[in-house]
């Protein structure tokens, strides 16, 4: 995997999560301005899903494993999108709290993908 890319959307995905958890504690729904955001991470994770695909295709093997990596990816494309809607549904300031978690839980997937890819010690 691309290591830069892997660092720069868990640092943005911790953004994203500090900026709707704020809006959760001043009991604000998520906005226009928040979705722009979600979009820019969003955006992020599929880029690394077509790179980890094509990096698939071209031969490269993952260190734990092909299945659970492709889940990790296809995990990490998903999880705020599916924030985000959710968010659209509830419009109150757990809407907002929701997306904060999906970011945090995006962070994390981006360190165990970098881990299942062979980042750590590999």
């Amino acid at each position: 995997m691309i290591d830069a890319l892997t660092v720069a959307l868990g640092v943005t995905a911790l953004l994203l999560a500090a900026w709707c958890g704020f809006a959760a504690y001043r009991d604000q729904p998520t906005k226009d301005w928040h979705f722009i955001g979600m979009a820019v991470v969003a955006l992020l994770a599929v880029v690394q899903l077509v790179i980890g695909v094509v990096r698939l295709a071209g031969g490269d093997d993952p260190q734990q494993g092909v299945a659970i990596f492709v889940a990790y990816l296809i995990g990490s494309a998903l999880a705020v999108p599916i924030a985000a809607f959710m968010s659209l549904t509830e419009r109150t300031r757990w809407g907002s709290a929701t997306v904060s978690a999906a970011a945090v839980v995006l962070a994390v997937l981006e360190v165990r993908l970098y881990d299942i890819w062979g980042g750590v010690g590999g």
